[in-house]
């Protein structure tokens, strides 16, 4: 099927098809030589409001140079024949006209189900674009209508395209309905989480192959703004990007609505069953491939096949999830997506050992560090040099998982002694002591940071997990420019361009030789991908922001749109399950009921890191972190 949607295909007070943007060539291009065509009423019950369109579109038809061997109007006198009037249809012209009776009769007729495999071209016009929508916008249009709390503004569509417009932008852009603006006090705020997209007539968005794209001047409205898209003969091509994983963590669904809201179709592949995704999740995504197991590439490469197949040219393909780095790397290689990382750079920022090289072409301090693929004997060697403790941690692998801390050579022996089978996939570094802490940031295309953030982790994660602490840390209000520099610095030298990173530093509680003096910065290890948890929440309370929108800007964009506000300290307390607190859980809420921002059960699979209830609070006053900590955790 080729789609096309638009107010009008001729221009405002002329009588053929528009030649402006290809629009003409663009209809005679999916046409036979004599095609037949179909004229879907959006007044089926009005005969002389129909026959006048009959005969207008058709005399416009052919003075456009195209000379069908029929043109039917199909309304309420022939809507039984209407699986056969579709079945002989070439072309079938969705004419303009009220929304909401146009849609009650598409669904009289049983249109959507009869679209599903027809090959011809269907074109909108106006009410009829609108109508096309999977979830029509039916934008307020008649006297009572604005004003009535029970006129319905969405409404179920054909299901052709995920594209709502708001037709005829020359004629409605400063239109009132019941004494209301129609873009400022109507369509605006209505556009949350949502895009719209108006253009004036002649423009037009053509689907093909699976592909859309807008031509001509056009605007989109989302998020209560509108911005320009594009110009006269300038043509705006909607992405496609493939979110791996998008239910989980759960918080993704967010990344998946902000890239929606971005005109972005989302395409979602998961292991999930589809009713159990959440109601978010469902509404971002286009379209969704659930595969048995994501563990299985076979199946995933035939998922990402089937959407290029349906959608045409795949744009993005990104999980945001440490774990499906290398799988994400090699999807991206096999299907020639240019905008990440691939199979050939991947392990720079999966393997410990492998970042090592990239920190020193950066000129970047770090820890000294040893494979334990060496050997014992030389292992023994490198931690005379550095002595004890000694980390060792997995060479590919994320968090405080399998993470092991030895003090002296009878522990390094009883490591050795219980990972005889697999001690050559993990490193030994010399343990720093300091501060832990992270620059966060999204980088566009240029390699230029457009959000930065900093978080601070007074405990490290991997005291937490092996001691079954509480987890508290929390996001700083700024972030500190030597911080920012070397943060800068590091992801320069790998070469990072449109992520979101995740940067870990110890800020050094003393002077050591080779490394620094107290309160320089040292690097831990890059993650490229968003920091794991509430972490992102964190951020967006902290500045007052929403980061997922500006991720998703990001990639639909390459800039950040989504302005800061007030800038705050957001904490992070955890409690976890089988321990008695002093204060209890409804005392926490009345104690803290003005800056808690979020109070969330904290998945099973997150809890060891994240324990298992989790606190968020924002303060202005930096002093009120330790005593919020402190309410929370004490026992």
């Amino acid at each position: 099927m080729t789609l096309i949607l638009t107010g009008s295909p001729t221009r405002l007070g002329e009588d053929h098809f528009t030649t402006d943007n290809g629009l003409l060539a663009a209809v005679q291009g999916a046409l036979p030589p004599e095609p037949r065509v179909l004229l879907v009423s959006a007044a089926p019950d009005d005969r002389s409001f129909t026959d006048y369109v009959l005969e207008s579109m058709s005399a416009c038809i052919r003075r456009s140079g195209i000379f069908p061997a029929a043109i039917t109007m199909l309304d309420r006198r022939n809507a039984g024949r209407t699986p056969e009037l579709v079945r002989d249809a070439d072309w079938i012209i969705l004419c303009g006209g009220h929304v909401p009776t146009q849609n009650r009769f598409l669904h009289e007729i049983g249109l959507r189900a009869l679209l599903q495999d027809f090959e011809g071209l269907v074109m909108g016009c106006s009410a009829g674009s609108m109508n096309c929508a999977d979830r029509v916008y039916s934008h307020p249009e008649l006297p009572g209508e604005a004003a009535d709390p029970l006129y319905r503004r969405w409404l179920e569509g054909l299901g052709l395209t995920t594209r709502r417009i708001v037709p005829h932008y020359d004629q409605v852009r400063y239109a009132c309905v019941d004494g209301r603006r129609l873009f400022e006090d109507v369509a605006f705020p209505d556009s949350w989480r949502h895009a719209f997209y108006t253009f004036p007539d002649g423009g037009y968005i053509l689907q093909r192959g699976g592909r859309e794209a807008l031509y001509g001047t056009a605007w989109e409205i989302s998020n209560g703004t509108m911005r320009q898209i594009s110009a006269e003969n300038q043509v705006y091509t909607f992405m496609n990007v493939i979110f791996i994983s998008p239910h989980f963590p759960q918080q993704y669904a967010h990344f998946c609505s902000s890239l929606r809201a971005d005109g972005v179709n989302v395409l979602g592949i998961a292991d999930a069953p589809y009713h159990e995704l959440s109601d978010e999740l469902r509404r971002a995504l286009t379209d969704y491939y659930k595969v048995n197991s994501l563990e299985d590439y076979e199946e995933v490469y035939r998922a990402v096949a089937w959407f290029a197949h349906k959608y045409g040219r795949i744009d993005w393909i990104e999980s945001n999830n440490e774990y499906w780095l290398e799988q994400d790397a090699r999807l991206r290689t096999d299907f020639n997506v240019t905008t990440g990382i691939k199979s050939d750079a991947v392990g720079a920022i999966r393997n410990k050992s492998e970042m090592k090289k990239y920190y020193a072409a950066g000129g970047i301090p770090t820890a000294r560090q040893i494979k334990v693929s060496e050997g014992k004997a030389k292992v023994k060697a490198f931690v005379k040099k550095t002595g004890y403790p000694v980390i060792a941690k997995p060479d590919n692998g994320m968090g405080a998982s399998g993470t092991f801390k030895m003090h002296d050579d009878a522990e390094l022996e009883a490591w050795f002694e219980a990972h005889t089978a697999d001690a050559g996939a993990f490193v030994l570094e010399e343990f720093i002591t300091g501060l832990l802490v992270s620059y966060d940031a999204i980088y566009n295309s240029k390699g230029e940071p457009i959000f930065e953030n900093n978080t601070i982790f007074p405990t490290p994660i991997m005291d937490i997990v092996h001691a079954n602490l509480e987890t508290c840390y929390w996001t700083n209000k700024t972030v500190p420019a030597k911080l920012a520099a070397i943060g800068r610095r590091t992801v320069k030298a790998f070469g990072v361009k449109s992520r979101f990173v995740h940067l870990e530093f110890f800020q050094l509680d003393r002077d050591r030789e080779g490394l620094g003096k107290k309160g320089d910065y040292v690097g831990l290890e890059v993650n490229m991908r968003p920091p794991g948890g509430y972490t992102p929440d964190m951020m967006n309370f902290a500045h007052s922001t929403d980061v997922y929108q500006i991720w998703a800007d990001m990639v639909a964009f390459d800039e950040a749109r989504k302005p800061q506000g007030d800038q705050y300290y957001c904490a992070y307390a955890g409690r976890r399950d089988g321990k008695t607190y002093r204060h209890s859980h409804e005392e926490v809420l009345a104690r803290y009921k003005d800056a808690l921002r979020m109070v969330e059960r904290v998945p099973a699979a997150l809890a060891d890191d994240l324990c298992d209830v989790a606190y968020l609070a924002r303060f202005r006053d930096k002093a009120e972190i330790d005593r919020f900590f402190a309410f929370v955790c004490e026992k």
